[in-house]
């Protein structure tokens, strides 16, 4: 999942040749099970446009399909990126919707926090620059 290695073993079934996956940690189920949010329904989506407009306008998509159909968004960014990916989460999604935040997983150093975006505006942000960071969001049910 979330790896270029998968042209390869697409090749590699194409040609009849065995495919065995290593069991390992990955960082898409790691922060999906830690997280708190849905993992009956889920959605990875991988790298999310980078300019802060088209960023904005995924993640409200984002935040809308999870909305629509109670599913958990997760998604990656480029380390050096982090923060602009946070700084984006926090002005464009509704204060109620949960956000997670997965950092440095399976190492010392490791940290997860999920909690709504409100929380998040008023409480210190955590340093994350140029780390390995992984991200979720679930939107609460539709206002009536």
């Amino acid at each position: 999942m979330a790896d270029p290695g998968a042209i390869v073993v697409e090749m590699a079934h194409q040609k009849g040749l065995s495919v065995v996956p290593l069991v390992g940690p990955s960082s898409i189920l790691l922060i999906l099970m830690a997280s708190g949010m849905n993992g009956q329904r889920f959605c990875f989506h991988g790298y999310l446009p980078a300019k802060k407009p088209d960023l904005v306008k995924a993640l409200q998509r984002l935040e809308s399909e999870s909305r629509k159909n109670n599913q958990t968004q997760i998604f990656i960014e480029t380390p050096y990126r982090n923060n602009q990916m946070v700084e984006a989460v926090l002005m464009a999604l509704d204060k109620k919707t949960r956000c997670a935040m997965g950092v440095d997983l399976t190492l010392p150093s490791e940290f997860i926090i999920s909690k709504p975006v409100g929380m998040w505006q008023k409480d210190k942000l955590p340093e994350i620059h140029k780390r390995p960071a992984i991200f979720c969001l679930q939107a609460g049910k539709p206002h009536t």
